[in-house]
């Protein structure tokens, strides 16, 4: 398994920003408001980033031998989550930028002004979710071994842990 490549969460996230924009202004035209996004949704995206690296973090102090071995179905779901939370979390980020996009032009209104800022954090949380993701996958790979030099590194999932 390959790491995840951040070229590919950009266009993710860009991708998904513009048909979101695209998504937003036509529920705007048709009298709909965008609401600020709740606190809870970044303290929910904060904690998911937390229990990645945490997870992430264990699987590492074994392949480092600082701590006794798991089970190998654990480290292959960790990899799975870590490489969840990165896509989601660039998901999230293009959603979320397209709500600043939207108001960005209109922030003299104190509401308007309200969504762009709680948006725009939202926005750095889902960022930091990604970065816990990258960071868990790279903290699960495997190292290279006396007896395969030749091969190239593999996750956690290719070799025993």
């Amino acid at each position: 398994m390959r790491r995840t490549p951040w070229t590919r969460l950009l266009l993710v996230a860009l991708v998904t920003a513009a048909v979101a924009l695209g998504v937003l202004r036509v529920v705007e035209s048709r009298g709909g408001t965008v609401l600020p996004v709740p606190l809870l949704s970044v303290v929910v995206i904060a904690l998911l980033a937390a229990v990645v690296l945490a997870l992430g973090r264990q699987v590492r102090q074994v392949r480092d031998g600082r701590r006794r071995g798991t089970d190998p179905i654990v480290a292959a779901r960790t990899v799975v989550l870590a490489t969840a939370s990165a896509h989601t979390g660039a998901l999230l980020v293009g959603w979320y930028a397209a709500h600043v996009l939207l108001v960005v032009g209109d922030l003299a209104i104190d509401a308007r002004r309200e969504v762009a800022v709680s948006a725009g954090v939202a926005g750095a949380g889902a960022l930091l979710l990604v970065v816990a993701g990258l960071v868990a996958e790279r903290w699960c790979e495997v190292r290279d071994r006396d007896d395969d030099r030749d091969g190239p590194a593999g996750t956690a999932t290719e070799g025993a842990v």
